[in-house]
């Protein structure tokens, strides 16, 4: 659909709602809300041919993680606020659908809305959550709205003072690429990391990394084997999961053979 052109990104506006589909602080679920021109409401697309059928990707462009279909095995609850929600995962597995999703006009609409419904559960749909069940209300209905990317890559935000890592203590597992923009998987290294400060992580990594000047490095955070990198630009999410990091030069050939794009959320 060219509402969603592969390696744009987008914004899902409810129009009954007036809200943006925004990702989760957490880092792990989905939310709503009115703020617009906020990195956690743009949405990278990730278009994928898979036994002939064409679907869309959406990867949150704050933490790099998949919108996905929480499927829960019988009789364990879903995880609690998610509901039957969508969620964020990892993109690992050649064979995985439940990141799969089929964009389709929103019957009875006489804009460009939208009904996203998922790719192996032809009965989920991703809408605004506490509304009916009823999968025929305009509680799915999206408008899609296309970010233009931005020229140069923004600033790197400056670090927020805090009085303690408030208790989130996470593995970090990082490798630089090559001249070429590749590396191995096998050549990841570990460090624990306190705290959830982005401009901290980049002044230990350059450390780590003998680089004398860390604005010189852009970080990306690794959304699975199969997914796309996702530029670091804000504080990490309010867990204390482990994170894959892809450390390149900035402005270096390895950047550019990336395709990193940068959305301007305040356009």
């Amino acid at each position: 659909m060219e509402l969603f052109p592969d390696g744009a990104h987008v914004r899902l506006w409810s129009r009954l709602h007036g809200t943006y589909l925004h990702a989760d602080e957490d880092g792990r679920g989905v939310t709503t809300s009115p703020q617009r021109a906020a990195l956690s409401a743009a949405w990278g697309v990730h278009r994928l041919a898979r036994g002939g059928a064409a679907y869309v990707l959406l990867r949150s462009a704050a933490y790099g993680r998949y919108l996905a279909l929480w499927a829960r095995p019988a009789p364990a609850p879903a995880p609690q606020g998610h509901g039957g929600h969508p969620v964020l995962r990892a993109f690992d597995d050649p064979d995985q659908d439940d990141v799969l999703w089929v964009a389709v006009r929103a019957a009875g609409d006489e804009g460009d809305d939208v009904l996203l419904r998922h790719g192996r559960d032809d009965t989920s749909f991703v809408g605004v959550a506490g509304d009916s069940d009823n999968l025929d209300t305009r509680r799915a209905h999206w408008a899609v709205e296309v970010i233009p990317p931005r020229r140069r890559p923004p600033f790197f935000p400056a670090p927020v003072p805090v009085s303690s890592p408030l208790g989130f203590t996470r593995r970090v597992f990082y490798v630089m690429t090559d001249y070429n923009g590749e590396y191995s998987s096998n050549s990841f290294r570990t460090f624990e990391f306190k705290g959830r400060s982005c401009f901290q992580l980049r002044a230990t990594l350059a450390s780590l990394l003998n680089k004398e000047i860390h604005t010189n490095i852009t970080l990306c955070v690794s959304p699975g084997s199969k997914g796309r990198l996702t530029p670091l630009l804000v504080d990490l999410p309010c867990n204390n999961e482990p994170i894959a990091i892809i450390v390149l030069i900035t402005g270096s050939p390895d950047s550019a053979a990336l395709e990193l794009v940068y959305p301007d959320v305040d356009a």
